[in-house]
């Protein structure tokens, strides 16, 4: 196990780097900055660290983890300087939250079950921020498709869910053949309609297999550019145009890319 001791030196000896990055002799540019350039910087670094997460690539991924927490710290040092909060003040806050929100190692309660454990957890922390409903706090700058996957997360800890994934897939299958029947009308509305509850479908059979759908539709997104740069590549390579090459020729190549991985 790491030791704690040598960890805290060398947290400490990050915001001793931070407090001298952003005093009057330190770096014009890091003391330039404030909170909305810092969160820009704070996303980005989040976003890296998954992608190496998912590409298992381990060194980076200690990398950007470091950068994360360099952000954290920044965000920290600029709430001091408006005498809003410390880290000390955040570190203490976690620490007091892990041990409130888990009762059943720190305390007497008897939670041994992880739905039951994350029921409970929810249950608190509504009534600790004074919500009114199950759903309040969830944050409105989320991109759409994590939205719904958090949303799905919260009423399930509350019992409101699909019992088994194959139900959330059938799901699927019925918003879809609404859709196809949208489609056959010609009703735009419907159409809109439909491919968003096939979308918020989705979402929720993704939770069912602990798959963050934002995630994987990154991880997809990659995946198909990467081919289709291959496709472009072998284009090239053969000196023609888009306009010389059929749609079945491009399919050709395509399966070539996929072979390839």
């Amino acid at each position: 196990m790491e030791d704690s001791g040598i960890a805290g030196e060398k947290f400490a000896r990050l915001v001793e780097i931070l407090d001298v990055l952003r005093s009057e002799e330190g770096c014009p540019w890091d003391r330039e900055q404030d909170e909305k350039t810092i969160t820009n910087f704070f996303l980005e670094e989040v976003y890296e660290a998954v992608e190496a997460l998912y590409s298992q690539d381990y060194a980076s991924l200690a990398e950007e983890l470091g950068d994360v927490m360099m952000e954290v710290v920044f965000l920290a040092r600029i709430a001091r300087e408006k005498k809003k909060f410390t880290i000390s003040d955040i570190l203490e806050g976690i620490n007091n939250k892990m041990i409130r929100r888990h009762p059943h190692v720190f305390g007497n309660a008897n939670q041994k079950d992880s739905a039951r454990v994350r029921q409970v957890w929810n249950e608190q922390k509504q009534a600790e921020k004074e919500r009114e409903s199950a759903l309040d706090g969830i944050t409105k700058s989320n991109p759409a498709l994590l939205t719904a996957f958090q949303v799905g997360m919260r009423v399930s800890s509350f019992g409101f869910d699909w019992s088994h994934p194959m139900d959330v897939l059938q799901k699927v299958k019925e918003e879809v053949a609404e859709l196809e029947k949208a489609i056959q009308r010609k009703q735009e509305e419907e159409i809109f309609d439909e491919i968003g509850d096939i979308l918020f479908s989705l979402a929720n059979l993704s939770r069912h297999f602990d798959v963050n759908p934002e995630i994987a539709l990154r991880e997809a997104n990659k995946k198909f550019m990467r081919r289709f740069q291959y496709v472009e590549k072998k284009i090239k390579q053969e000196d023609r145009d888009w306009g010389q090459v059929s749609l079945e020729e491009m399919d050709r190549i395509w399966e070539e890319a996929k072979e390839q991985e």
